[in-house]
């Protein structure tokens, strides 16, 4: 598939970016891949998997244009797929491919690149052997609001899609999902018109919901689920729902992964704070072998240009159960 290079090579002349050996990260500026091309792996999540660190993400085309006929500022690209990239140390990627791959030839297939792909987030289970990919599916007008699942044998795929449904028999929009320590998976979503933020525990094979599910932050519009465990404690990063204009960050926590939840304030601290610095969370990283260190995912969004959206990633901060997320302009990984 396309990989955009010229685009991608004419970003770094112009931001003068050193596209090979990465020993910082640099929050919102230009990340390229191990060959110099800009990743591309936007609303993603990451997995940690015998040593090595996946990055999936949305595999965004390079041409942005806005559906028509719809209220709000609904910016898109053609559907292309899932990408993954890999990494040991965080700061330097290779990318992988497509690993799950849109479906060309059929104009009715959820993955056709007239379909929407948003937020893939994959899992493994231990007792299948099997990675398992879940991601919200939308249709040019985000009116389906479904969530797709696809399995692998192997992290870097090919993962063969299985198909969508409304979890629960509800909406389905911005989602996540969190493996717990005991092994049980969770899926996270935005529903009833993005209003609730629904939590949802899986089958043991990942693939389905259990029917067992909590309703959470009810009439709050809280979307961009991120969630992580720390001393007991499950921390929950949202963003307020304003299509691709960014909003203030919130945080909360809880006992359970499926609540009460116990709503605190906006996490950020610095220029911007109140708008996220201009990014919208997506997932939260647990550094393995460090400890208490996690890093905060956000996507700066470029709605006029979605491929050219930018990472914004920032270390977490605690002091006792509460967390802040202060801005940097640059920053390493604890050794």
């Amino acid at each position: 598939m396309k990989r955009f290079l010229s685009f991608v090579t004419a970003l770094c002349v112009a931001h003068s970016i050193n596209c090979l050996g990465n020993n910082l990260i640099k929050p919102g500026e230009l990340w390229t891949d191990n060959t110099g091309v800009h990743i591309n792996a936007h609303g993603g999540g990451i997995l940690y998997h015998e040593g090595m660190y996946y990055w999936y993400g949305e595999y965004k085309g390079a041409y942005t244009y806005r559906a028509p006929g719809v209220g709000w500022e609904c910016y898109r690209t053609e559907t292309g797929g899932v990408s993954c990239y890999s990494s040991k140390d965080l700061y330097n990627w290779n990318f992988e491919g497509v690993v799950l791959q849109p479906d060309t030839l059929n104009p009715h297939s959820d993955i056709h690149p007239s379909m929407v792909i948003e937020r893939p987030k994959v899992i493994y289970n231990d007792k299948t052997r099997k990675f398992v990919m879940w991601m919200h599916i939308d249709n040019y007008n985000y009116s389906k609001a479904a969530s797709g699942v696809a399995v692998s044998d192997s992290p870097t795929g090919k993962f063969t899609y299985i198909g969508s449904m409304r979890p629960n028999g509800q909406e389905s929009r911005d989602m996540t999902l969190y493996k717990d320590d005991d092994g049980k998976a969770y899926h996270i979503y935005s529903s009833e018109g993005n209003s609730t933020l629904y939590i949802s525990l899986l089958n043991d094979d990942y693939l389905a919901p259990s029917g067992k599910y909590t309703r959470n932050f009810i009439g709050k519009s809280r979307e961009a689920p991120a969630i992580f465990k720390r001393n007991g404690k499950y921390y929950c990063v949202t963003s307020g729902c304003s299509g691709w204009s960014p909003n203030e960050a919130e945080y909360a926590i809880a006992d359970h992964i499926t609540g009460p939840w116990t709503a605190i304030e906006n996490p950020c601290r610095g220029k911007d704070a109140d708008k996220t610095f201009y990014g919208q969370s997506t997932f939260v990283l647990p550094v393995v072998g460090k400890s208490d260190c996690y890093i905060m995912m956000f996507d700066k969004w470029n709605k006029n240009h979605l491929i050219d959206s930018r990472y914004i990633w920032l270390p977490i901060q605690f002091s006792g159960d509460s967390i802040t997320i202060p801005w940097r302009e640059e920053w390493k990984i604890p050794e």
